[in-house]
């Protein structure tokens, strides 16, 4: 490891903090809309077919930001666990410090920019 690459404990601390606060906003907004992903009722009193496309519509773009939070939440999970690991920050191909440019940018990267192409 070369005197310009970080230690183990220097990107935990810098980077478990906001990996946790993140996990922690988006389990925060999957828990607050859970209501919009439950299933549509057909309710025959309301005002027409119109209102069920728009709920189904609506119930539908909730369900595709779910899964979009739950991966999100995996890709967390798997940094956390290189952090632990004391694997974090490295790229799983070829080793090299990844760079804290891509970590700032996204602290779940686990490759370089040259083997993520």
């Amino acid at each position: 490891m070369s005197s310009a690459e970080p230690t183990d404990a220097d990107l935990a601390d810098r980077y478990r903090p906001r990996l946790a606060a993140e996990r922690a906003e988006l389990e925060a907004s999957s828990a607050a809309t859970g209501a919009d992903r439950r299933p549509v009722e057909l309710d025959q009193q309301s005002v027409g077919r119109l209102s069920r496309m728009d709920a189904l519509q609506g119930q539908a773009m909730a369900k595709g930001m779910e899964a979009r939070r739950a991966g999100r939440l995996r890709a967390i999970a798997a940094a956390l666990a290189r952090i632990d690991a004391a694997e974090f920050g490295f790229c799983d191909e070829c080793g090299d410090f990844i760079g804290f440019a891509r970590l700032d940018l996204d602290p779940c990267a686990a490759r370089c920019t040259g083997c993520a192409r």
